[in-house]
C-alpha cells in the first residue's frame, strides 16, 4: 500500500511540476507550485521524515509560494510578451532540461550500484539528525539560503513599487500636519441648522 501511494503521489508531483512550466497564466502557475509543495510533503511523510514535510509546508508554501503569488498578482504583466519570450528561450530550456535529466539518470544508476548498510541502528529523531547536519556540515549553505530569502523579499518590494510612468503616490505626514486650516468649528444652536453661506 505504501509503494502504491508513493508512486501515485510521485506521478501527481510530476504532472503538477509540468503544469507549473506549461500554464501560461502566472497565477495558475504559482498555484500549481503550491500543489507541488503539498504533494512533496506527503512523499516526505511516507518516507518517515515528518519534520521535513512540515518545513516544506511552513517555509515553501506559507512563505515563498504565497510571496510569489502576491507579487504576481500585484505586477502588471504583459501576457502576449510573456508568450513570445517562451519561444525565444525554448532552446535554452530544453538544454537545461536535458542536462538535468542526464544528472538524474546518473544519480539513479549510482544509487542502484551502492550497497545498503545493514545492521542495528539506534533510532535518531528527525530534529536531531537534521539539526546536526544543518549546523555542522551545511552551516554555510543554511546561512546562504537565508540571504537568498532576504534578497527575494527586497526584490518583491522593488517590483511592487515599480510603475510605468515613475509616479508613486506616497503619504506625506508632515505636509498633512502643516497644511492650512480647512476646518471651521461652528457653534450650532439647538434645533437650528447650519447656514453654510453665512458660516463661510
Amino acid at each position: 500500500m505504501i509503494y502504491f501511494l508513493f508512486h501515485f503521489f510521485a506521478v501527481l508531483i510530476v504532472l503538477s511540476s509540468i503544469s507549473v512550466v506549461y500554464v501560461s497564466n502566472p497565477v495558475y502557475s504559482v498555484l500549481f507550485l503550491i500543489l507541488t509543495f503539498f504533494i512533496s510533503s506527503t512523499l516526505f511523510i511516507l518516507l518517515g521524515a515528518e519534520l521535513i514535510a512540515m518545513l516544506v509546508i511552513i517555509v515553501y508554501v506559507g512563505a515563498v509560494a504565497v510571496l510569489f503569488l502576491f507579487v504576481v498578482m500585484m505586477l502588471d504583466i504583459n501576457y502576449s510578451r510573456l508568450k513570445s519570450g517562451f519561444t525565444k528561450y525554448l532552446a535554452i530550456g530544453l538544454l537545461c532540461g536535458m542536462i538535468l535529466f542526464v544528472n538524474i539518470v546518473f544519480v539513479i544508476k549510482q544509487s542502484a550500484t551502492t550497497e545498503l548498510v545493514t545492521g542495528s541502528v539506534s533510532y535518531v529523531s528527525n530534529v536531531i539528525a537534521i539539526g546536526n547536519l544543518i549546523y555542522t556540515k551545511y552551516m554555510y549553505v543554511f546561512h546562504l539560503s537565508g540571504i537568498l530569502l532576504l534578497i527575494s523579499i527586497i526584490g518583491s518590494l522593488v517590483l511592487t513599487l515599480r510603475t510605468k510612468n515613475g509616479n508613486v503616490y506616497r503619504q506625506s505626514v508632515g505636509a498633512q500636519v502643516n497644511r492650512s486650516s480647512t476646518v471651521k468649528y461652528v457653534n450650532v444652536k439647538v434645533r437650528q441648522g447650519v447656514d453654510y453661506e453665512n458660516s463661510n
